[in-house]
């Protein structure tokens, strides 16, 4: 394994190993104003939701890699700590691209990459209309985390309004995770985009308990037929199923398997366990813990 001093490696082969590894990161455009009232935008992936309750959102404009000087929407949340976090979606991701060109200050990026300014109703700074989701915030506080090239500044974000586009909603009136079509960031010039060829679903054990890897029975950790992952599922179920239902289970699904293989005791035990890691693929985890438990009863 190749393990990395930070106190001695360079920033710029840091910086690419730090994002090669933390991805996919999701991008906003953050829309600021100066003092004056000169309109910026930026995309950051350096940034996330933090809080619900107050809603915070948090980006982070390093200093550039380059001449070390600090970023136009840094100084400019500091002239006017407003700003308009914008969701990049996979419609606008070329122009999020463009919009990350390093212009010289006092260019207009709405303009640069050809997106839409629209009038906020609480804050000064405009938001992207083609975004699918759209938040006006107050900024709460600017914390500087180091000095020179590379060194963040994280702007914690208050949300004081949200936009969500119609055609991203759901019949609930929730985002639609099949509409909104977000885009997140990668090492180098990779990016990857969560549509339903990428997405999966995981049921989130938020009032259950499952009884843990811990309980999974030595002999089927130890297989090697169960890959870590799937040991995770495994551990996932709340209480193993009872002996008559994996008694039924085995009369009923299983009875043809238990008939080819009853003289061969080591093939039937492999067949059923890869009975179980299909009814896994499949998101059945109390079908894969009857042709586990079956072996046996």
């Amino acid at each position: 394994m190749l393990t990395i001093d930070t106190s001695v490696t360079k920033n710029p082969k840091l910086h690419h190993y730090l994002l090669g590894a933390v991805g996919p990161r999701p991008i906003c455009f953050a829309s600021t104003i100066d003092k004056d009232g000169n309109r910026n935008l930026a995309p950051f992936s350096f940034f996330n939701v933090f809080s619900s309750n107050p809603p915070i959102a948090v980006f982070s404009p390093a200093n550039s890699g380059r001449t070390g000087l600090p970023k136009d929407t840094l100084e400019n949340v500091k002239e006017v700590p407003e700003v308009v976090i914008n969701i990049v979606n996979y419609d606008v991701v070329h122009q999020m691209s463009l919009a990350s060109s390093p212009y010289e200050k006092g260019v207009d990026e709405f303009v640069k990459s050809g997106l839409t300014p629209v009038p906020s109703e609480m804050i000064r700074p405009f938001r992207v209309q083609e975004c699918p989701v759209q938040m006006e915030c107050k900024v709460t506080e600017v914390k500087a985390l180091g000095e020179g090239g590379g060194a963040g500044n994280l702007v914690i974000c208050e949300v004081l309004k949200i936009h969500i586009a119609e055609e991203v909603l759901d019949a609930d009136q929730m985002i639609d995770q099949l509409k909104i079509d977000l885009v997140a960031r990668m090492g180098g010039n990779w990016y990857c985009r969560a549509d339903q060829s990428s997405m999966f679903e995981i049921t989130k054990p938020i009032t259950t308990c499952g009884i843990g890897v811990d309980a999974i029975p030595e002999e089927v950790k130890k297989s090697g037929d169960f890959s870590p992952n799937e040991l995770g599922q495994l551990g996932g179920i709340e209480v193993l199923p009872d002996e008559t239902s994996v008694n039924d289970f085995k009369l009923i699904e299983l009875s043809e398997l238990f008939l080819e293989y009853e003289e061969d005791a080591v093939t039937l035990e492999k067949e059923l366990y890869k009975l179980a890691k299909k009814f896994l693929l499949e998101e059945n985890i109390e079908d894969a813990w009857k042709a586990i438990l079956s072996f046996n009863n």
